[in-house]
């Protein structure tokens, strides 16, 4: 059986073109990625670095943990749906192949078997092409993570010779994996139906297909119903996690779905015609094509939006939080000095120290690299209208800040640069922001004067009735840098969210590469398999032409369907992100990037439309005489 896996792989290599390229560069990613992960997760700076500077690179590392640890699981989630997408495809346009496999003998279980066998070399070269691949992507991440500040300029990412292993093992898995489904399927068909086209093998919808379906979506509603009442950080992931179920769940149901929204595309004249009935008759194919775009629409778009009406909503909260009229930033605590300028009614000086703080006792015990804020409680409670959260907060104690991860009550263990704290209790808190902020809130005298002399401080500044705002701003400009309280907020919630906004852009392009590679590849595979169509269409009396504009009608309107349908799913995450926040913020936020939206549109419509161009060229090249002659 072996040798003819071997055999059925060489001669049908363009049909598994695109699943090797998936299997490829999900080896590739996932040994960059765990590699880089450990790499990160054991880094020590250099001896010599200061404390401050250490904690920094810790609070950094985690952070690159963090977001490679979302591309280890979207790479494995799209090769594994490229893959099985590719393989169902391929072994439908093998289906009167293997019936005839059947019917000279071929038993179900060797049909498997030769599916598996194919699955296991794709398996192996892909890994085997991954491995070298994965250095150069590893190269490339370590750069991505200097360049974007995750990690130091001396970080690089260490070799372990175990990888290898690792490797092949996932490349093996992903392609067995996803041939099991298309396997099963393929030798349940009888043969007889399989030439016919009747029975089973003219189902579209299978049991399997109904089932994945339906399990995706009610894992995309329980998001959607759970992520309101899961708080800041709990609300936000499970929004930002609703658009792969959500996306899978549609492309599960594309066979139905993508025929009806074919109806609505013009079909005027001959080859418009004809685009419609080849799209309604193939409905495998057209959901092949579909199911990447799907992916790709629901994961960008719906992950971009929910990323800027995050941010959004967090600028607006703060904005409607704080009240102040000028943002003054200087090392140091310059509380005296700002309040010594004519024209200040009031000031709530913050300044901003690295921290690590410890939760929990024995085996539940956590350490988390945090941002302490010492503070004035009432100016600060004045000035971000807390109200009397912070009446408590005196001496030696502390107060959960509106960046959360710190329990409002209760005790923790805090370590600053260079100085232990200890247990110390927490006696207050506020409530945590879409935007964050600092986790722990201290007072005045709990921290050293040496220690606050060059730290990073905040001021906000109201103005008096009477103030003359140009001359306060000037006699302001000698303490330190001046903003107005809208400009700074904006700029802070950017900053606050640019760590979420570089994990997103890897998302976006990691997701929009792979959909890229099974959209050419479904395009690819089902112009190789009608090649004997469209000879058949040409000897009826359409001219060459004609039947090349059927086709890019035809893809046309199945990219449309796709698009459609992937705006569908990343509905599903833009609905999430309205009742999340709505539930934190008290006013729902939606803010939808379409620069990006037409960016996808117009790159899925290029990739398809010359795709199919250069395929039905190609497929239309010979005399149509020839491909339905007996030598062919």
């Amino acid at each position: 059986m072996m040798g003819m896996s071997r055999a059925g792989l060489a001669e049908r290599w363009p049909l598994f073109a695109g699943a090797f390229l998936s299997v490829a560069l999900g080896v590739a990613l996932v040994q960059s990625s765990l590699l880089l992960l450990i790499s990160a997760a054991t880094y020590d700076p250099p001896a010599g670095w200061s404390e401050a500077a250490r904690m920094a690179a810790s609070d950094n590392a985690v952070a690159a943990v963090s977001m490679l640890g979302v591309i280890l699981g979207i790479a494995t989630f799209l090769a594994g749906f490229i893959i099985s997408s590719t393989f169902a495809f391929t072994v439908d346009q093998r289906r009167r192949d293997l019936a005839l496999l059947r019917l000279v003998g071929g038993s179900r279980g060797q049909l498997r078997r030769l599916l598996l066998g194919e699955a296991l070399l794709l398996g192996f070269l892909g890994a085997a092409a991954g491995i070298p691949a994965g250095v150069a992507v590893m190269n490339l991440q370590g750069w991505l993570l200097r360049r974007m500040e995750f990690m130091p300029a001396d970080f690089e990412g260490q070799w372990r010779l175990w990888i290898l292993g690792v490797s092949f093992g996932t490349g093996l898995a992903l392609a067995v994996a996803g041939v099991l489904v298309a396997a099963r399927r393929g030798s349940r068909v009888r043969p007889l139906e399989a030439l016919r086209e009747t029975g089973a093998a003219a189902r579209v919808m299978t049991v399997s297909r109904w089932i994945f379906g339906l399990i995706f979506l009610g894992g995309a509603l329980a998001l959607i119903i759970v992520a309101p009442h899961g708080g800041v950080s709990g609300g936000v992931a499970m929004a930002m996690n609703v658009a792969m179920p959500a996306a899978a769940a549609v492309a599960a149901f594309s066979p139905l779905l993508v025929p009806l929204l074919g109806r609505l595309i013009p079909a005027g004249g001959v080859t418009g015609s004809l685009a419609r009935a080849n799209l309604a008759d193939a409905r495998r194919r057209s959901a092949s094509v579909a199911a990447p775009l799907i992916v790709l629409a629901g994961l960008v778009i719906g992950n971009a939006a929910a990323g800027a009406s995050f941010t959004t909503a967090g600028a607006d909260q703060m904005r409607a939080q704080t009240r102040a009229d000028l943002v003054v930033e200087a090392p140091g605590p310059v509380g005296d000095r700002i309040r010594s300028v004519p024209g200040v009614a009031a000031v709530s000086t913050e300044t901003a120290i690295p921290a690590t703080v410890t939760t929990g006792s024995g085996e539940d015990q956590e350490s988390e690299s945090a941002m302490a804020m010492v503070i004035d409680p009432a100016a600060y409670a004045a000035a971000h209208s807390a109200g009397d959260a912070l009446t408590a907060l005196r001496g030696r104690a502390v107060a959960a800040g509106p960046g959360g991860d710190v329990p409002s009550r209760g005790t923790i263990r805090l370590r600053l640069p260079g100085l232990d704290l200890g247990e110390i209790p927490v006696v207050a808190g506020v409530p945590a922001t879409m935007s964050g902020g600092p986790n722990v809130l201290l007072a005045p005298g709990v921290v050293p004067a040496a220690m606050l002399a060059s730290a990073p401080t905040q001021s906000f500044v109201s103005l008096a009735g009477d103030a003359d705002p140009p001359a306060v701003r000037a006699a302001l400009a000698r303490v330190g840098e001046v903003s107005t309280a809208d400009a700074w907020l904006r700029a802070d919630a950017k900053d606050r969210n640019s760590t979420s906004d570089k994990i997103l852009l890897v998302i976006m392009g990691l997701g929009g590469l792979y959909a890229l590679i099974g959209v050419i590849n479904s395009v690819v595979i089902g112009a190789a398999a009608r090649r004997r169509e469209f000879a058949e269409a040409r000897v009826t009396g359409l001219t060459r032409g004609q039947v090349v504009r059927s086709a890019l009608r035809e893809s046309f309107a199945v990219t449309v369907a796709g698009l459609v349908l992937g705006g569908v799913a990343a509905g599903a995450t833009m609905a999430t992100v309205l009742t999340t926040t709505t539930a934190v913020v008290g006013k729902g936020t939606l803010d939808i990037p379409w620069t990006l939206v037409a960016a996808v549109i117009a790159v899925a419509l290029l990739v398809t439309s010359v795709t199919s161009l250069l395929t039905s060229l190609s497929a239309t090249r010979r005399r149509p005489v020839l491909l339905l002659g007996a030598t062919e």
